[in-house]
């Protein structure tokens, strides 16, 4: 079932060698290969038959193909809607194994599956390429997962407007790997980026009309294939070579590269969209249908999902993860509403066999593995319930931390999330670095806007400012929006650092989302997957506010670096931990240590926790106060204090403090203990 699009070790670069094409369809009875002189070309310039073999997989092998050599499938087959096939050969259809895009898909209104295609639809081409490429020495960071600080960006929106990296690269992976870019990169400390989408994907017709696009790319179409608009590189090779060079950028810098894949569903759409790829190859085999079988399940909410669980389409996923590691060289992967990778007839399972295939796979078992644990079908929450070798986006921590600073939430749920979350996660032998602990990702409120908006402000999108999240549980203390009202922009800015300080202090694996440390704002848009624009855009004119918040983010981030302890490979147990005689954690309230009602108790919101020192690192500890009035908070033990960090007060950092603190209102402050054990 496996497909070669690239050349068979030519001689020098550039000249033509021999290649093996191959297609996976089991209902099909005639594919025709066809190849195309140039992207703006109609119909083909040549055609040849494949042969079909074992297995449902249709080969030929021909010789003198020469990189970029566009071309794409004709596959003849049985129209009967009502079994599911959908056959029509005067479709062009696009290589699912495409190792790059020679032409993208133009939209046209939708004709039926067995029709013709509008005058003005351009169907995708596929493009062969050349696979070598000078690796140099590159190597894997392989940063372990407790050492690990993600950083969530768009390959696009990431350099558009950065006046320091050169015109042409603004925008692409040339200029994510710029120096400028890596330089900010390393600057703040982070060690992983997370890139959104960068396979193929495809602009919903909807968005076309409205002279909007998919930006952040979850529609995808050919999982090989770098996304072309993406590159500051205009032909196909150039593509690929581009993006491996970014990686080879990365590398050098120590940063890992994980990215953002969607595997659930493709970018066909549903039923009256026009077949691309997988539909008019083989809809029955590779996607989950109604029992009328002419409608799809949905469980992404996108028009169709994926039949991971048909070996074709298993393998499929597989092929392309194994070829994004091995050749791509990338050091993981986020898995888009991962729920739906483990749906089998009887249910969501942690073994379903596409969790199966990935814990016996060599390759794929050495790289980072992120869920995002839910979907869109009936039971699709799954948060704490993957295979134990996966991390979890922390849907719990992102809500909790937002409803203690920003609402009236009880102590107890921020200090859980504090220690790990191991409510979620203590099972089967995880760790705290099984929850992946956000406050903001690209699908919401930027941080900025988190602590300015109560409202979503999604009326660009064309939905009527429908779409997007309705519960964010956000505040935008007193004032709708930009405000001139210096105490409230203060407010704002304190609660940033209180929700970033959260983040990064707390066990578990950190997530900032792109731009939060500069203070970006989506001028109140929780759902900017369509606005290739200033508003998804970082903009580098940094002010003093944003510099400020910089400069904070980059410290904390240094300070989880600096304390072991507060990247603990074990949850805590509320012992000691020998030699130490302390206990691990010491929950404390302000006149003492918390007791079980505490925690229950919403009128006893402030509480800190004290974490025991090692022989490698002090003691630490954190006071949070989330409410508006100030507290005399009891410091623990007859030894002073060092002030490391007050999201109220900066410039008291490096005093000494015993006996009580005052704790402001709203605030988050961090101590340390020379004495390791004390």
């Amino acid at each position: 079932m496996s497909k070669i699009s690239s050349l068979e070790s030519p001689p020098n670069a550039g000249e033509a060698a021999p290649a093996e094409f191959a297609l996976f369809s089991e209902n099909a009875e005639r594919v025709t290969l066809c190849f195309f002189d140039s992207p703006g070309g109609e119909q083909e310039s040549a055609a040849f038959d494949l042969t079909r073999g074992p297995g449902g997989v249709w080969r030929t092998h021909l010789a003198d193909i020469a990189p970029g050599q566009l071309y794409g499938y004709r596959v003849h087959g049985p129209n009967r809607p009502e079994s599911g096939l959908l056959f029509n050969p005067g479709n062009i259809l696009l290589d699912p194994y495409a190792r790059a895009v020679g032409r993208p898909a133009r939209w046209a209104p939708a004709a039926p599956s067995g029709g013709a295609y509008p005058a003005d639809w351009q169907a995708p081409l596929g493009a062969v390429i050349d696979p070598r490429f000078d690796w140099q020495d590159d190597r894997p960071p392989n940063t372990p997962w407790r050492d690990t600080v993600i950083y969530e960006l768009h390959a696009r929106g990431f350099s558009m407007r950065n006046p320091a990296v050169r015109a042409p690269l603004r925008g692409t992976y040339a200029g994510l790997a710029a120096p400028a870019s890596v330089e900010h990169l390393l600057k703040l400390g982070v060690t992983a980026v997370e890139l959104l989408p960068v396979q193929h994907h495809v602009d919903d017709y909807r968005l076309e009309r409205l002279g909007l696009t998919n930006y952040w790319g979850y529609q995808p179409l050919a999982w090989f294939a770098p996304e072309p608009s993406y590159a500051a590189a205009a032909e196909p090779q150039g593509v690929v070579d581009e993006f491996k060079s970014m990686v080879r950028a990365l590398h050098r810098a120590g940063i890992e590269i994980i990215l953002d894949v969607v595997y659930n569903h493709t970018g066909e759409g549903g039923p009256d969209a026009p077949p691309l790829s997988l539909r008019g190859i083989d809809n029955a085999c590779y996607y989950r249908l109604a029992a009328d079988r002419r409608e799809y399940l949905d469980y992404s909410g996108c028009g169709n999902s994926l039949n991971i669980n048909h070996p074709a389409a298993l393998q499929l996923v597989m092929d392309s993860l194994r070829y994004w590691v091995e050749e791509m060289h990338v050091d993981g992967f986020r898995f888009d509403l991962a729920a739906s990778l483990g749906r089998t007839p009887s249910g969501f399972k942690r073994w379903a066999p596409f969790f199966m295939a990935v814990s016996q796979d060599p390759v794929l078992r050495r790289v980072k593995l992120i869920a995002e644990p839910w979907d869109l079908g009936p039971g699709g929450y799954r948060l704490g319930r993957f295979p134990s070798s996966w991390a979890e986006w922390n849907s719990w921590f992102r809500d909790d931390a937002r409803r203690f600073w920003l609402g009236d939430a009880e102590a107890g749920r921020m200090g859980m999330r504090l220690a790990g979350s191991s409510d979620l996660f203590e099972r089967r032998g995880r760790t705290p670095q099984a929850g992946i602990n956000l406050i903001t990702a690209h699908d919401g409120f930027t941080l900025a806007d988190l602590v300015s908006y109560n409202e979503r402000r999604n009326e660009g999108n064309g939905e009527d400012g429908c779409d997007g999240e309705r519960s964010n549980h956000s505040w935008n203390h007193g004032v709708e929006g930009p405000t001139d009202d210096e105490a409230v922009r203060a407010l704002r800015r304190r609660q940033q650092r209180n929700l970033t300080a959260s983040l990064l202090l707390s066990q578990g694996v950190p997530m900032l989302l792109a731009g939060d440390e500069i203070g970006r704002t989506q001028q109140g848009n929780n759902n900017a997957y369509c606005q290739d624009n200033a508003i998804s855009w970082l903009d580098w004119r940094l002010d003093a506010d944003g510099g400020a918040l910089c400069a904070f983010t980059a410290r904390l981030i240094a300070l989880r670096k600096r304390f072991p302890t507060l990247r603990r490979a074990a949850f805590f147990r509320g012992e000691p931990e020998p030699p130490c005689p302390a206990k691990d954690i010491l929950w404390l309230r302000p006149d003492g240590q918390m007791r079980s009602a505490d925690w229950r108790d919403r009128s006893r919101r402030c509480f800190g926790a004290r974490i025991a020192g090692n022989a490698q690192a002090p003691a630490l500890l954190a006071l949070l106060n989330p409410a508006a009035e100030a507290v005399s908070f009891t410091l623990p033990g007859a030894a002073d204090w060092e002030l490391l960090l007050d999201t109220a007060d900066d410039a008291a950092c490096g005093s000494r403090h015993s006996g009580a603190y005052p704790l402001a209102p709203r605030s988050l402050a961090l101590f340390e203990q020379p004495e390791a054990c004390a």
